[in-house]
C-alpha cells in the first residue's frame, strides 16, 4: 500500500519507546494514556469518561483487524479488506459478495458469519507481580518457560470462570509487564453492507500503501446477542462535518506487533535473515496461487482472499526490508543504543544490562539456525488435522501444563474455528498442500528422516494428492467426532492428515519446544533492558504492539513529497479524475454503481484522508475520532514511508489513510440507496 522514498531519520525513533518519542509517536495503552504530552502538545485532556466510551466502543477481530460499535442496535464498522475473509466464506459459485457487494435490505436478510469472534475490552488489571512471583529466580530457561506459562493459564482460567469473560494475559515492555485483558465476546455476527472491491480497492495493487487514495474501504456489520440485534450502551456518534488541517484526531484500534524495543542484532537478523526468507515465501505463494487462479473464473474466485493477502504482505514486507537495508537506520539504532549501553555500565545497579544486550545477540544467531525448521503446512485441512491431534493429546493434561491455546480459557474460541461452515475447496487445498511438501523437502533436503516421513516414498503432488483424498476434514460432522472424542479415537484415526499430524508431532513438539525457549530468554533479556530505561530515563511511553487496544493520536497533515504538496484529503470527485487519468488500465475502473450515481453525488464531499497517528498492520478497521469522540474517520492503510512502522516511527512523511466518515455516508445514501441504514448509524 505504499512506495518506499528517502526516509529523513531527523523524527525517527529506533529505541524502545520507554525511552523517548517523538512528534505523535505512540500506541498507548488504555490504562496508561498520554495525558500529559496531550495537554502540553494540543491542550486537550482527554476525560476517564472520554476513554472508557471510545474503548467500550471499539472491537477487535479473531480474523485480524479492528472495528467500531456505531450504532445501539449492534452496527459494526470495519474495512472491506479486514471483512474480505468472510466476504470470500460467504461466497460461491454463484454469488460473489467480494466482487459484486452485498446490502441487506431487512435484518432477515443479514448473512451469519461462519467463524467470526469481535471482542471488546472491559477491563485491564495488573498481574505483573503474580507472573513473576511464579517463576523461581534460579530456574532454568525452559523451567521458567513451564512455570510462566502455567500461572497464566491459571490467571485467564481464574478471570473466565469468575467473570465469563475472554480473560488473555498480554506480555508487554518485552516481558516487564503482564496485564489481563478481559473481553467481552460476540460471536454471533452478520454481514449488512459491503461495497465492491472496485470501490473498496480501486487503484488495486498500483496504489496499494500510496497517497492520494480514493477508496472505499468500509464494511458495515451487526452483532446479534440471543438471536437478536445487541443492544448497546457505548457506540460512536459521527461527525457531520469533514476534517481539516491540523485538527487533532485519535485512532482507537488493536495494531498488531511492532519491533520497536529491538536491539541492533535483532534488527541486524530481521534485515539479514528472516525478512528475506517470508518475503522468498511469499513471493513463491504468490506465484502459485495466481497460477491456480489461471485455471478458471472459480479458481480465481476461490483463491482471491488469501492471495489478496499474500499480494499485501509482500509489499509491505519489502518496504520493511528496504527501511532496514538502508545504512543511516542501523546506525540511528547503534548510537542510541550505545548511549543506553554507556549510561547503564556507569550504573552499579545496572550491571545486568549488558549481558542482557548479548543474550538477545546470542538467541539471533540460534533463531536464525531455525529457520525453515518446521513440520507445519499452510493448508486448512492440515491445520484442522494438526489441531485435533493436539488438542486431544493437550486435554489429557492439567489445563497449566498445557500449550496456550488449547487451556480452557481459550476453549470457545478453539471450538468455534474447528466447527466453522466456511468452505474449504478440495481442488485448492491439492495444490497448495502439494507446494508445501515441496518446500518441505526443498527447505530440509531430500536425504532428511522427516521428508521421508511426509513424502512416504512419493512425489509431492502426488502425496499431497493422496493425503487430500484420503481426509475427511472438510466434513464438519467428522470434526466434531474428533472434537467430542480423546486421545485414543485419534489414535485409531485412519484419516490420512490425521495420521500424517500424528507422525510429526514429536517434531512438532521439539521444534516448539526449542522456540519457546528461545522467546523466554529474550523475554528475560527485554525486561532487564526495560527495566534499566526505566531507572535512567523514568518509566513513561508505550509497549510494543501485541494485537490488544491501543490509542494513538496524531493530526490531519499533509506533506512533502519529491518537491510536491500533498494534500491531506481527497474527494468523489478525484477519484472520477483518477479514474479518467488511468482509463484503460486494471483495477482503475470505477464500479457501475458510481458512474451511473455521479451526478447524484455532491463529488466536493471528502473521501479520504491522512494524519499523523502512529498506526500499523492490525489497525485498519480502527475508528479515527476527533476531541469529541465522534467517528471521522475509518484507518485502512498506511503511505509508503510508513511501512518501517515496524521497527521505528517518522512524522516527516509517514503517514496514516483513512476513509472519511461522511464520505462513508454520502455513498450510502447516493450510491447504494442505502437511506434506512445511513438514518441508523450514529443513532
Amino acid at each position: 500500500m505504499r512506495k518506499l522514498s528517502t526516509l529523513a531519520l531527523a523524527t525517527m525513533t529506533l529505541l524502545c519507546p520507554v525511552f523517548e518519542t517523538s512528534g505523535d509517536e505512540g500506541m498507548y495503552l488504555f490504562n496508561d494514556l498520554p495525558v500529559d504530552q496531550l495537554k502540553s502538545n494540543y491542550d486537550f485532556e482527554p476525560s476517564q469518561a472520554w476513554a472508557d466510551a471510545l474503548r467500550l466502543s471499539s472491537v477487535r477481530f479473531n480474523s485480524g483487524g479492528s472495528g467500531s460499535f456505531i450504532s445501539s442496535d449492534g452496527l459494526v464498522l470495519t474495512n472491506h479488506h479486514v471483512a474480505s475473509d468472510t466476504l470470500h466464506k460467504l461466497s460461491s459459485q454463484d454469488r460473489n459478495l467480494i466482487d459484486d457487494g452485498y446490502l441487506a435490505k431487512s435484518l432477515d436478510q443479514e448473512l451469519k458469519a461462519p467463524d467470526l469472534e469481535l471482542n471488546q475490552l472491559v477491563s485491564i488489571e495488573d498481574v505483573t507481580e503474580r507472573v513473576n512471583a511464579a517463576v523461581a529466580k534460579e530456574a532454568s530457561v525452559a523451567d521458567a518457560a513451564t512455570q510462566r506459562r502455567a500461572v497464566i493459564a491459571e490467571i485467564e482460567k481464574e478471570s473466565t470462570d469468575k467473570t465469563g469473560l475472554r480473560s488473555d494475559v498480554v506480555t508487554l515492555f518485552g516481558g516487564a509487564q503482564y496485564h489481563l485483558y478481559r473481553y467481552k465476546k460476540y460471536t454471533d455476527v452478520r454481514l449488512v453492507w459491503a461495497p465492491e472491491t472496485a470501490a473498496a480497492f480501486f487503484g488495486g495493487d498500483a496504489d496499494n500503501f500510496e497517497y492520494p487514495r480514493y477508496n472505499l474501504d468500509a464494511t458495515i456489520m451487526r452483532v446479534y446477542e440471543d438471536g437478536k440485534p445487541a443492544e448497546l450502551e457505548h457506540f460512536l456518534r459521527w461527525s457531520d462535518s469533514g476534517v481539516s488541517e491540523g485538527d487533532l484526531v485519535f485512532v482507537s484500534g488493536n495494531p498488531g506487533r511492532t519491533q520497536r524495543i529491538f536491539t541492533v542484532d535483532a534488527l541486524k537478523f530481521l534485515r539479514d535473515s528472516r525478512l528475506p526468507y517470508v518475503l522468498d515465501y511469499l513471493r513463491r505463494k504468490e506465484i502459485m496461487l495466481q497460477q491456480f487462479g489461471l485455471e478458471g473464473a472459480e479458481a480465481t474466485r476461490r483463491a482471491r482472499d488469501e492471495l489478496f493477502g499474500i499480494q499485501n504482505g509482500r509489499k509491505a514486507y519489502t518496504g520493511m526490508l528496504a527501511g532496514l537495508q538502508d545504512p543511516s537506520t542501523i546506525a540511528t539504532k547503534q548510537a542510541r543504543e550505545a548511549k543506553l549501553r554507556a549510561a547503564a555500565q556507569s550504573d552499579p545497579e545496572l550491571s545486568g544490562t549488558e549481558s542482557a544486550f548479548a543474550e538477545i545477540a546470542a538467541v539471533q544467531a540460534e533463531k536464525k539456525n531455525m529457520l525453515g525448521q518446521t513440520v507445519t503446512f499452510r493448508s486448512r485441512l492440515f491445520d484442522l488435522a494438526l489441531t485435533s491431534v493436539l488438542r486431544a493429546a493437550e486435554d489429557e493434561k492439567p489445563n497449566g501444563e498445557r500449550l496456550r491455546e488449547f487451556t480452557e480459557s481459550g476453549r470457545e474460541s478453539l471450538v468455534q474455528d474447528l466447527l466453522s461452515t466456511a468452505p474449504i475447496y478440495r481442488d485448492l487445498e491439492r495444490v497448495k498442500l502439494a507446494d508445501e511438501l515441496a518446500r518441505f523437502v526443498e527447505s530440509r533436503g531430500g536425504d532428511d528422516e522427516w521428508v521421508a516421513v511426509v513424502l512416504d516414498g512419493k512425489g509431492p503432488r502426488e502425496r499431497a494428492a493422496e493425503l487430500i483424498e484420503g481426509t475427511k476434514l472438510d466434513d464438519i460432522s467428522v470434526r466434531k467426532t474428533y472434537l467430542d472424542g480423546n486421545l485414543d479415537d485419534i489414535k485409531r484415526s485412519d484419516d490420512a492428515l490425521i495420521e500424517l499430524a500424528r507422525k510429526l508431532e514429536p517434531e512438532y513438539r521439539r521444534i516448539r519446544t526449542i522456540n519457546e525457549e528461545l522467546d523466554e530468554r529474550e523475554r528475560q533479556a527485554y525486561a532487564k533492558i526495560t527495566a534499566a530505561v526505566s531507572k535512567l530515563q523514568g518509566a513513561s511511553g508505550y509497549p510494543d504492539a501485541t494485537f490488544t487496544l491501543r490509542l494513538a493520536y496524531g493530526q490531519v497533515k499533509g506533506y512533502m513529497q519529491d518537491g510536491e504538496r500533498i494534500e491531506p484529503a481527497t474527494d468523489f470527485a478525484g477519484a472520477f479524475e483518477h479514474e479518467t487519468q488511468h482509463q484503460g488500465q486494471t483495477d482503475f475502473d470505477l464500479p457501475p454503481s458510481w458512474n451511473q450515481a455521479q451526478d447524484k453525488l455532491d463529488l466536493s464531499t471528502q473521501l479520504n484522508f491522512v494524519c499523523t497517528a502512529d498506526i500499523i498492520g492490525g489497525n485498519s478497521g480502527s475508528p479515527v475520532v476527533n476531541r469529541k469522540g465522534e467517528l471521522v474517520g475509518l484507518i485502512f492503510d498506511g503511505n509508503i514511508q510508513s511501512l518501517t512502522s515496524d521497527y521505528l516511527y517518522t512524522d516527516q512523511q509517514a503517514r496514516a489513510v483513512s476513509v472519511s466518515g461522511v464520505g462513508i455516508l454520502e455513498a450510502l445514501r447516493n450510491i447504494y440507496g442505502a437511506d434506512q441504514l445511513a438514518d441508523s448509524i450514529g443513532q
